[in-house]
Formats: structure tokens, C-alpha cells, sequence
């Protein structure tokens, strides 16, 4: 079973926002067209996010093949994807949790 990265990547933004804001902006790089990019974490973070999403989608697609009878793909190989998927999932899941529980830590520290 797969689970859509929207939330993770909700997370992401308003954390990298807040990042910027708390900075003063330092933590973004411009590139070549003006835009900030994130640095470091952040596009740490992103990519290994797209991969989950990369992974889950390549997951369903071969499920699908499958279940319309492509040839070239087995069972075996659709349900490895479909549990590399899932322990993706899980793992970003539980990172999610453990930044959300930092920052809240962090907030209640008194300045």
C-alpha cells in the first residue's frame, strides 16, 4: 500500500520557510535566475522525498502492468517494489515525526 508525500512535503515547505524567515534569509542560495534554492538539509530532505514519491510511482505503475497482464513483469518484482515503497514511506514518515518533535522542542525553549 503507498501513501501520497503531500504532507511531507507540506512539512518541508513551512519548515524551510520558517528557516528563511528565523535566518534572515541566509539559509537559501540564489541560482542562476535570482530564485533562492535551498542548501544543505533542505534539498537533502527534497530529494530524498522525490525519491519516496519516485519510488511509489514506479511501484504503481508496475502494479498496474501486472494486473493488465504485461509480460515483462512478474508478481515477485511488483511486490518487492510495492514493500520498497512502503519502507520508504515508513522511514520519511517517522523522520517527519522526529523534526516535527525537534521543532516543538525547540519552541518551547524559553529565549
Amino acid at each position: 500500500m503507498t501513501f501520497p508525500v503531500n504532507a511531507l512535503s507540506s512539512a518541508l515547505q513551512q519548515m524551510q520557510s520558517m528557516a528563511a524567515q528565523a535566518a534572515g534569509g541566509s539559509n537559501a542560495v540564489a541560482d542562476a535566475s535570482g530564485a533562492a534554492t535551498p542548501s544543505g538539509f533542505a534539498s537533502a530532505l527534497k530529494a530524498s522525498l522525490d525519491k519516496i514519491s519516485g519510488d511509489q510511482t514506479k511501484a504503481i505503475g508496475e502494479s498496474k502492468a501486472f494486473e493488465l497482464g504485461a509480460s515483462n513483469v512478474s508478481l515477485n518484482d511488483v511486490m518487492v517494489d510495492m514493500q520498497k515503497a512502503n519502507v520508504g514511506f515508513q522511514f520519511g514518515l517517522q523522520v517527519r515525526n522526529k523534526l516535527v518533535s525537534a521543532y516543538n522542542d525547540i519552541m518551547q525553549m524559553s529565549v
